[in-house]
């Protein structure tokens, strides 16, 4: 969240809830704004909703909110929601639509990759909606071998775990996103973006991560020394370049989400250090591991 404490040259304005006629309560005495709000808490209400970066449809994707994550909104105007996520401490525009009360709270998170809401616990129903990897929920009960929500739909049981379950082989979890097709800003299974593969990949862990890739590469881990050889590498480091950041399968694999591919894809770290240095990002800025 918003760091108080920053001088207004230093504080993140992806992570300050400011505009000059809008800013939080907390930050009254920080920042200059033409009034002040308290936030006012709320809830993911949609498999996957967009924070964009501007009020309107067409605006940039900077993020993705999932289903059950809590919201702190400052103000809602046409159809549009000036809010920062709890999780990651992004701020934007949401689609009010996609927002619902704070309550009930999520028991469970949806440890499937992808997986269906029934109407009832049968598969043979056509579905409601489908949920990806991390998406909160309240499980109310269960029927035979589905777990019956808060809302009254039903997700196969075994695709769920309880809040306090972690998959700790972060990079096994974005193994199970190769193939999933890039996308600036996304950070679920439909579309995800290099930083987003590598926050989603955390999260399962129990690990909270940044946003984005120069976010992560300050927060994130101990620094790995860049050999010109690229070796000293384990499972898990994290690679970053100006830009960009993959994840080490092993001393040699690289797995990340990339506009190259325009998918997420595993490849030989050489072979994409060369490409990217030559076409895009530059060279290796850090590779970080995490303990």
């Amino acid at each position: 969240m918003t760091d108080l404490s920053a001088s207004p040259a230093a504080r993140d304005p992806r992570l300050t809830p400011a505009r000059p006629d809008l800013a939080d309560e907390r930050l009254r005495g920080v920042v200059a704004a033409d009034r002040y709000v308290a936030a006012t808490p709320r809830r993911i209400r949609v498999p996957v909703a967009p924070l964009r970066r501007a009020p309107g449809p067409d605006a940039a994707l900077d993020t993705e909110a999932l289903q059950g994550e809590a919201v702190s909104v400052y103000e809602v105007r046409n159809g549009w929601a000036y809010a920062q996520l709890v999780q990651d401490g992004y701020v934007g525009y949401l689609p009010a639509e996609a927002l619902g009360e704070p309550d009930p709270v999520p028991t469970h998170r949806l440890a499937a990759l992808r997986s269906f809401v029934y109407p009832a616990p049968d598969l043979k129903r056509p579905p409601l909606a489908a949920l990806g990897l991390g998406a909160l929920v309240r499980v109310e009960g269960q029927e035979g071998d589905y777990a019956r929500l808060d809302d009254g739909g039903y997700v196969f049981a075994r695709h769920l775990a309880g809040l306090a379950e972690t998959a700790p082989d972060h990079a096994g979890t974005a193994e199970r996103f190769v193939g999933v097709p890039y996308l600036w800003g996304g950070r679920s299974p439909l579309g995800l973006d290099c930083s987003g593969l590598v926050q989603t990949a955390l999260l399962a862990a129990g690990r909270a991560a940044p946003r984005d890739a120069d976010m992560q590469e300050r927060a994130l881990g101990r620094p790995v020394p860049v050999r010109d050889d690229l070796s000293g590498l384990a499972r898990g480091d994290l690679v970053f370049w100006r830009g960009h950041v993959g994840l080490m399968l092993d001393a040699t694999r690289l797995i990340h989400a990339n506009g190259h591919h325009m998918a997420v894809a595993i490849e030989p770290l050489a072979e994409a250090a060369a490409r990217i240095r030559a076409t895009s990002f530059g060279a290796i800025t850090a590779i970080r591991r995490l303990d």
